[in-house]
């Protein structure tokens, strides 16, 4: 069985306070001495924090959301969690005078030990510290246990420490880790079972998530659905019943209802990287440029100067920029495009260049040059980049096959996105998504040539020419590649009343009738369009 160490004493406790006031280090120093913590040093900012870090190990941290530098403590504290500084058995304590319910949410999710609200208060301090560093002590063993990932040793700890009646006060924070511990296991039954008999005596909101996590796990959503509906209604529930919700539609291959809460759990705690990554994924895959772009920008806000930040995050902007270019009318994609090249300028001139940048910065740039209408610049940057072997990066491949489609290597596209493929693992949240895009990618790169605008301005022609049938062919094509599109549904309604009045409508017809329908039911149209909707599904319905 795992060898477990003693905790140390209070005496023995090594505090470290991250904090640009001078005033609060006094303040909690002050306030610590009494208690027997002596050995407390100080930083006044995230880089000094680092350092310390790196040639002292502390046991409590007391880390302010508000440091003098360029990470703030949300970023400092992440970083010295991935750097292996803060342990479960570690104390962290949280410092803001914000008590925003985003901040909040975001603080959550690092799991600190307290969250302390600014100004601070001596007393207070004390009382909470004591208060903290008790529990710490008392529940030592199985924390220690969780962090080194052996779950079930947890457990029969847990189970012991509750048969301890002078441990009644800890019971709740003893059952919430053994709830945690049976979910690591995947034993979502027994969890299950668990969590029900909690729910007759405790409140937390803990045991609500925790029950309908185990119960979607299972795959019970009708027994969730109820549950699931309560927790949505408060605001302690909120956040983590749509991750919860999110996770089981992707899982059930129900894309659209998991970008649809992933994208409020997001809104809710926007700072989680890997949350806004699955949103990405998720928007890709629901053909959401829009979503797209906003989800790779606050991505590169959120890992700017945090242990994540990369150029590859500015990169990724640019091409969500460029994706949604290619959806939007001349005014608006040209308005995109000096965006773009506004950032590939900056990334060139500020970032020290390897080799693979540079590349998937000219690859880029033809992207930007072929929208321009510079086919011949287009060709020339991508011609030192002609192998469709995949990069390091599927990112960086995926980018480089929309460049070939685009300027019309479709081949070189297809054999490159085929070989891309390969590369993403399927076992992961992410890597299932990312699975499911590229086959998407790849059947429609093989049967549509065209963006959607220009698949719109082509089916254009081919109405004002009464060539009724191609129109409708091009306006399906375009509605495929953005089914959010008003505007296309509403003249692909057009396209089949016009056929109604000449044919009879076949099951193709009504089928995307049907659909521009849906797309258009939620959508806020004015007076006129909604008017036109109307004449069209009159017309439809007079034909059927």
């Amino acid at each position: 069985m795992l060898e477990i160490p003693s905790p140390k004493p209070v005496e023995q406790l090594r505090v470290l306070v991250i904090d640009g006031q001078t005033l609060v280090h006094n303040a909690i120093k002050h306030a610590l001495e009494p208690m027997g913590m002596t050995y407390v040093k100080s930083a006044e900012n995230a880089y000094y924090a680092l350092r310390l870090c790196e040639t002292h190990s502390f046991d409590v941290f007391i880390v302010s959301f508000d440091v003098k530098s360029d990470k703030d403590g949300f970023n400092l504290l992440e970083e010295m969690k991935f750097k292996g500084y803060v342990h479960k058995t570690s104390t962290v304590i949280f410092l803001s005078a914000d008590t925003t319910q985003e901040l909040v949410n975001c603080v959550i999710e690092l799991e600190p030990s307290d969250f302390w609200v600014k100004p601070l208060d001596r007393v207070r301090i004390q009382q909470r510290m004591k208060h903290i560093l008790t529990i710490k002590q008392e529940l030592f063993k199985v924390q220690y246990c969780m962090d080194a990932g052996e779950y079930s040793t947890a457990i029969y700890h847990a189970e012991r420490q509750l048969q301890d009646a002078t441990l009644e006060h800890y019971h709740p924070r003893i059952n919430r880790m053994v709830g945690d511990a049976l979910m690591l296991l995947y034993e979502y039954k027994e969890a299950e079972v668990f969590y029900r008999r909690l729910a007759q005596r405790y409140k937390y909101a803990w045991v609500q998530i925790g029950l309908i996590r185990s119960l979607l796990k299972q795959n019970k959503y009708e027994e969730a659905t109820p549950l699931s509906k309560i927790l949505l209604r408060r605001n302690d529930t909120r956040f983590a019943t749509y991750d919860a919700l999110a996770e089981y539609y992707i899982d059930k291959e129900e894309y659209k209802k998991g970008y649809d809460v992933i994208k409020k759990a997001t809104e809710l705690a926007p700072r989680n990287l890997e949350r806004n990554k699955k949103s990405w994924n998720l928007a890709r895959l629901n053909h959401d440029r829009e979503g797209q772009l906003a989800a790779t920008k606050s991505m590169a806000k959120y890992a700017k100067n945090s242990i994540h930040d990369t150029p590859e995050f500015s990169l990724n902007v640019v091409r969500a920029t460029l994706d949604f270019a290619t959806t939007v009318g001349e005014m608006e994609a040209n308005r995109m495009l000096v965006t773009a090249e506004r950032h590939i300028r900056e990334l060139r001139d500020n970032t020290a260049m390897s080799g693979e940048l540079r590349q998937q910065l000219d690859i880029v740039e033809a992207r930007v040059a072929n929208l321009r209408k510079d086919k011949r610049k287009a060709e020339g940057l991508l011609s030192d980049h002609m192998s469709t072997e995949p990069l390091v990066s599927v990112e960086d491949s995926l980018d480089k096959m929309k460049a070939f489609h685009e300027i019309g290597y479709r081949e070189e596209a297809i054999k490159l996105l085929e070989k891309t493929q390969s590369q993403v693992e399927s076992d992961s949240f992410i890597g299932h998504v990312m699975r499911e895009y590229l086959s998407q990618e790849k059947e429609e790169r093989k049967n549509i040539h065209f963006t959607s605008i220009e698949l719109a301005e082509m089916a254009a022609g081919h109405y004002k020419q009464r060539r009724l049938s191609p129109a409708f062919d091009l306006l399906n094509q375009a509605l495929t590649l953005t089914p959010d599109n008003h505007n296309f549904a509403i003249s692909l309604l057009k396209i089949i009343a016009h056929i109604s009045a000449e044919e009879r409508l076949n099951d193709a017809h009504q089928t995307s009738a049907n659909f521009c329908l849906d797309a258009l039911k939620e959508a806020e149209l004015d007076r006129t369009q909604k008017a036109k909707v109307d004449e069209y599904c009159n017309a439809i319905e007079r034909a059927l």
